[in-house]
């Protein structure tokens, strides 16, 4: 059995039960924590209750009302030491996610990676959040706005990026002075305990105890009253798109505020000018990494019908090159789906894929590499027919299948990428600016995601830009630009400092 780094000091947590054996779970009020890789159990989290919950958020409350009065550049040093310890343990922080999730090492430590980079993307703002002056229309008066924090901030995040969704919210919302309350994916309670122990330990050291807080719990325990409860202001949501519904309506319900990042069925249109070897790299990774389990995957490729074959063909050479296996052994490019469910959907995709007339080029099966009894499946490449009529590429499926489409004009491509309920990433290769111009279209005729991108493929977005979609995806934004917004609230201040009675319009009451 797989044990965590000793760096992390999950054993010295309460909630860490070492000793399971088999599939004892919920129902005794533990979540066991698998390895996708070998199914086999790595540890317990003992799981919160109705009553825990509500010691957590008391506390919570206590807690804000200190963190909101430390100044934010301050709370950016917090943050800064966090970026740091976070950085020192970056290794151990990606394997863990690697044991625990199945990602590959590089891409647990690139996940890492971004919280690091989010820290420190929020010490400077930690310095220039805030608002503006205004004009008046009276004399002897200023009007100003000003950034005020939010209060507690509800962070639920899905299993796949364990880390670093966590950290788009957490940094933000700690320079803003909200204090975080995190429900972190009941397949991924261990990276969670252990990223969040690490900012925990640097703001309690640094004198600011209670700043970031983690309640592990199902959903109807933990989950219904975190997005019911009044005092979190705002609920910041990774997941499906029927949960970010679910989300969306009971917070609206109480009037708060939603931070929704769902679903995306992501499309690259490779034009007949493209740099195809750069086309092929670039979607290979988008579509196998993660094995097919990011909401920015490479689902669709779109490409023009005087090279499709040409463009396949490369990438298909380059599917039959890649090692499946352990995540953590060197070499390894593709490691484990999360679970027997998504082999099962993975399988059924791919049958209903022959039976509406698609064709597997490479892959559609499951994979069972040597000596690993976990759940691995086969990256997959599937061409529609002719009619480019394949109901299933309409769905997402979270694993690592790209459905194959052609196309004869740009504007048919824009369509077809458009034509999905998703609207997370987009991407396009070609040469001629007139076509890039026409996908970024700024009458808004081009791609209908919140990322687009130019001679780049749909996954790998930087923390400096604000990353969400629209549509089913949810129209949350996190990370970069002026993601800070979410986390506070606006006030407009009109100061008179003359000695009339002036009001506003021309108005006058005498």
């Amino acid at each position: 059995m797989h044990k965590p780094h000793p760096d992390l000091n999950l054993e010295q947590d309460p909630r860490y039960v070492a000793d399971v054996t088999g599939k004892e779970g919920l129902e005794s009020g533990i979540a066991v924590s698998f390895n996708p890789a070998t199914g086999e159990p790595i540890a317990g989290v003992r799981l919160d209750t109705a009553e825990s919950y509500e010691q957590t958020i008391r506390e919570s409350q206590e807690a804000f009302k200190r963190w909101r009065s430390v100044p934010a550049p301050v709370r950016g040093e917090v943050v800064r030491n966090i970026g740091n310890e976070m950085r020192r343990l970056l290794g151990p922080l990606g394997e863990i996610e690697s044991m625990e999730v199945g990602k590959i090492r590089a891409e647990g430590i690139g996940e890492v990676q971004e919280t690091v980079d989010i820290a420190d993307y929020a010490v400077g703002l930690s310095r220039m959040v805030g608002g503006r002056t205004v004009p008046s229309e009276r004399p002897q008066h200023r009007m100003m706005e000003q950034w005020l924090p939010l209060g507690l901030v509800g962070v639920i995040t899905a299993f796949n990026f364990p880390n670093a969704v966590w950290g788009w919210n957490a940094m933000l919302a700690a320079i803003c002075g909200d204090i975080t309350i995190w429900k972190p994916s009941l397949l991924a309670p261990l990276t969670a305990m252990a990223t969040n122990a690490v900012a925990d330990r640097v703001a309690t050291q640094m004198g600011h105890p209670g700043v970031f807080r983690l309640v592990i719990g199902t959903d109807e325990e933990i989950g219904e009253r975190m997005i019911a409860d009044r005092r979190l202001p705002l609920i910041s949501a990774t997941g499906s798109c029927n949960m970010g519904r679910h989300v969306g309506q009971v917070v609206a319900g109480r009037l708060g505020k939603c931070l929704l990042e769902l679903g995306g069925n992501n499309a690259v249109i490779v034009d007949k000018d493209a740099d195809l070897d750069l086309a092929a790299k670039s979607t290979v990774f988008g579509s196998v990494g993660t094995a097919g389990q990011r909401c920015t995957s490479s689902r669709r490729l779109i490409a023009h019908k005087d090279i499709a074959d040409d463009l396949v063909g490369r990438m298909a050479r380059a599917y039959k090159t890649i090692k499946i296996g352990d995540p953590l052994e060197e070499g390894t490019l593709v490691g484990p789906v999360i679970g027997q469910r998504t082999v099962d959907a993975f399988t059924n995709a791919v049958e209903q894929a022959k039976a509406q007339g698609g064709e597997v080029l490479v892959g559609g099966n499951v994979a069972k590499p040597e000596g690993l009894g976990g759940w691995f499946v086969e990256p997959t490449i599937i061409k529609a027919p002719a009619s480019n009529e394949l109901p299933i590429a309409m769905e997402e499926t979270f694993a690592p299948i790209l459905y194959v489409f052609t196309f004869d004009s740009i504007d048919e491509a824009i369509d077809m990428q458009n034509s999905v309920d998703q609207g997370l990433s987009s991407a396009i290769f070609a040469g001629s600016v007139n076509t890039t111009e026409k996908f970024l279209n700024v009458d808004g005729s081009g791609s209908d995601c919140g990322l687009a991108y130019v001679n780049l493929g749909t996954s790998g977005a930087e923390i400096g830009g604000a990353f969400g979609g629209e549509k089913d995806t949810g129209g949350g934004r996190e990370a970069g630009s002026d993601s800070w917004k979410a986390y506070m609230r606006r006030q407009t201040c009109t100061i008179n400092f003359g000695n009339e009675l002036r009001l506003a319009q021309g108005i006058r009451f005498e």
